[in-house]
């Protein structure tokens, strides 16, 4: 898809169809107003015959409108002037692609040049060529008729001449984002027989030749001579063999400490002996959504060839049952040399990514996140709006905070007070791999904390945003956004 910034006058705009906002009450924009005043108060006088009233989200096509090149006019709604915001850009731009009319393959936007209290033409820009990009994608579908791309090819922002240069950056800001959403999606979307931890360092290390980053994948020998034994224990059961993955993005000083990004890499999920029920266990392909977001993540940075150092370590396996497998009242050795009961074997992510924190320290990392599909109580706690957010420092959690409310890729802070830590106690090792029911991701995130002592270190629990169910089933591409956000505010103050 082709994204281009042009000033000058909307109305002469080649497209085949041109988007203009309705506020509630019929309130037109300038460029509206504009329009209408162009066609004779054509579209005054749709809006008077009650077609449309300006509620968020809703839509209009008008055909041949006098004075307009453009072959279409669609009319959105954005909802309360004084309530208007980046959020309601956001599903503005939506609403209008989705009901761009069969056979549009160009469009114009004018929507960007309405003020927004705490933003700029750069943030709407970047925005809107993030949910263009986001509503147009189509499922990676494994069928013998292939679905067919969405037919929208050219999009043109809208902008005030003296905007041009900051909004023509911004279209760059915003695909290089789309591009690491799109990438994250199409692997959770994949099947888990094709997907598989083989497949995922494949996929490292071509993004590794497209972008210049080193790589390392390293297999079951090479893992086993680290001693992950907490990770090796999850794996055991599976035929498919365990991978480590370690990328490097270097673009920043040589003495730059980098920021490790660590993903959950379970490319399937049966809850091992522990086996979860039958329904829906479809949807636990998505519990690789971790590793996705950091690969994502990394081709974002590569496209923005962010100067800034990176470490993308991503611990990869099956978790199934089978005559090898990891059982309830197993002890494992990890890593760092803390032994580890485990009580429940679908408690497995924390299990792998645990191994994978103490082997962060080996890149004396300046800041470290987790990011996982880690418990269902994250998503009865939180709904499936923010991805819950753990920290043992409150200035990283705040850096985090600050990214998804920028990037629109939400996530709230959750205690991880040391009153939770005894919940983790045994009788027969340094602790249990679960805490009971009560507080479920409050006490995975101090199983985990207990091996990221040495570095500021921050969990995204995203099990209740990486992918949706029912009819939109999929992969949201969440929280690829907040993270690169994250990465460029830490890149312009290494500036």
């Amino acid at each position: 898809m082709e994204f281009s910034i042009k000033s000058g006058n909307p109305e002469k705009l080649r497209t085949d169809c041109l988007v203009l906002g309705v506020f509630e009450g019929r309130k037109l924009t300038d460029t509206a107003k504009h329009i209408d005043t162009l066609a004779d108060k054509a579209i005054s006088q749709v809006l008077k015959s009650g077609d449309m009233e300006g509620k968020l989200g809703s839509t209009l096509v008008m055909h041949q409108v006098q004075n307009v090149t453009a072959s279409r006019v669609l009319l959105v709604g954005l909802g309360k002037a004084t309530e208007y915001t980046e959020r309601h850009l956001r599903q503005a731009v939506r609403a209008a692609v989705k009901a761009l009319p069969k056979g549009v393959q160009s469009v114009g936007f004018t929507l960007t040049e309405v003020a927004i209290k705490k933003s700029d033409i750069a943030s709407k820009v970047a925005h809107l060529v993030e949910t263009v990009v986001d509503a147009t994608y189509v499922v990676n579908a494994v069928k013998e008729k292939k679905p067919e791309d969405h037919p929208l090819e050219k999009v043109t922002i809208q902008v005030e001449k003296t905007e041009q240069a900051s909004a023509e950056q911004a279209v760059k800001d915003g695909q290089s984002i789309a591009k690491g959403v799109r990438l994250t999606k199409d692997l959770g979307n994949l099947p888990p027989n094709i997907c598989t931890p083989t497949y995922l360092g494949e996929q490292a290390k071509k993004l590794a030749k497209d972008y210049g980053f080193k790589v390392e994948v390293l297999d079951k020998g090479q893992i086993e001579k680290l001693g992950m034994g907490s990770f090796l224990g999850v794996a055991q059961g599976s035929l498919e063999p365990p991978k480590l993955i370690v990328l490097q993005h270097n673009k920043g000083k040589k003495n730059q400490k980098p920021v490790a990004l660590v993903g959950k890499g379970i490319t399937f999920d049966t809850g091992g002996i522990s086996l979860k029920p039958g329904s829906d266990m479809d949807e636990m392909k998505y519990d690789m959504c971790g590793a996705a977001s950091v690969l994502g993540t990394f081709k974002a940075i590569g496209e923005l060839d962010l100067p800034l150092n990176v470490v993308g370590i991503i611990p990869t396996c099956d978790n199934m049952p089978s005559g090898n497998a990891l059982k309830p009242g197993d002890v494992l050795t990890s890593m760092s040399g803390q032994t580890i009961e485990v009580l429940n074997t679908d408690a497995e992510g924390r299990l792998i990514l645990c191994d994978a924190l103490t082997y962060a320290e080996r890149f004396e990392p300046s800041a470290v996140v987790d990011i996982a599909t880690l418990t269902g109580a994250c998503v009865i706690a939180l709904g499936h709006h923010p991805s819950g957010l753990f920290s043992n420092n409150d200035d990283l959690a705040k850096e985090l905070l600050d990214a998804g409310e920028k990037s629109h890729d939400r996530a709230w802070r959750m205690p991880m007070w040391e009153e939770y830590q005894s919940q983790l106690d045994s009788n027969f090792a340094d602790m249990a791999n679960i805490g009971g029911r009560a507080g479920g991701s409050i006490t995975a995130a101090c199983f985990l904390s207990r091996f990221a002592k040495k570095f500021d270190w921050a969990h995204l629990d995203i099990a209740g945003t990486a992918w949706k169910s029912g009819k939109e089933k999929g992969g949201t591409g969440r929280p690829v956004a907040l993270l690169t956000t994250f990465l460029m505010q830490r890149a312009k103050q290494a500036k």
